[in-house]
């Protein structure tokens, strides 16, 4: 089974595509991730990736195209895979499913995960983490049990990222807001979307998922 998963910034994709790969053996795909990685292996297509990006532009829908390309035609991906937060926009879709139709592969659902702004800039623009041991909490939702420092290991090396402000995180749902409408259409039309109710907690989101993908 082939799944994309949609979502807004802070929607909790990204962990419910780590626990339904686990759960059902798929491949997680996170554009991003494989991105650097080619860059790394210093690959024809990393090497191109990273000229885009030095030169200060988004990497091209056709180099990202290539790059998942290489990772779904892997043994890895033999039995599935989530694509996670791709595509980003329609003209990605259609690049999209012009390759998996040269691969003799389809996207069998989309879901596309939801949940009100408010809650989503709360998730994101509340969230810390310790610079010590990595773990993530949240103002909001998670804050630490004794103020300024890590439940986990004590430090009190407590880091916000830049890009979390609020300021940035509504100009980022904004941006989100706008190209997603018309990609949400397109699975509509194709009868392959499923709207998940995002602010529930993460076992019942899981839960919901499994249960969908069943039928």
């Amino acid at each position: 089974m082939n799944i994309i998963f949609l979502g807004a910034p802070g929607s909790g994709k990204g962990t419910q595509a780590s626990l339904l790969s686990l759960n059902l053996n798929l491949e997680p795909i996170s554009t991003g991730d494989l991105l650097r990685k080619e860059v790394e292996k210093k690959s024809k297509i990393g090497i191109l990736a990273k000229s885009q990006m030095e030169s200060g532009s988004l990497v091209s829908d056709d180099v990202v195209v290539n790059i998942i390309k290489e990772k779904i035609t892997t043994k890895s991906c033999e039995k599935g895979f989530i694509l996670d937060g791709f595509p980003r926009n329609i003209n990605q879709a259609l690049k999209l499913e012009e390759m998996l139709e040269n691969c003799n592969k389809k996207i069998d659902k989309v879901f596309n995960f939801d949940a009100e702004e408010d809650v989503l800039i709360k998730r994101i623009a509340g969230r810390y983490t310790c610079k010590k041991c990595g773990a993530v909490y949240n103002r909001y939702f998670k804050p630490t049990l004794k103020d300024g420092e890590c439940d986990n290991c004590g430090s009190n090396e407590l880091e916000n990222r830049i890009d979390d402000n609020e300021e940035t995180v509504k100009n980022r749902l904004k941006v989100y807001k706008e190209s997603s409408f018309p990609l949400i259409e397109h699975y509509k039309k194709k009868h392959l979307l499923v709207s998940i109710d995002a602010l529930k907690i993460s076992t019942l989101v899981f839960e919901e998922l499994k249960s969908n993908i069943n039928n």
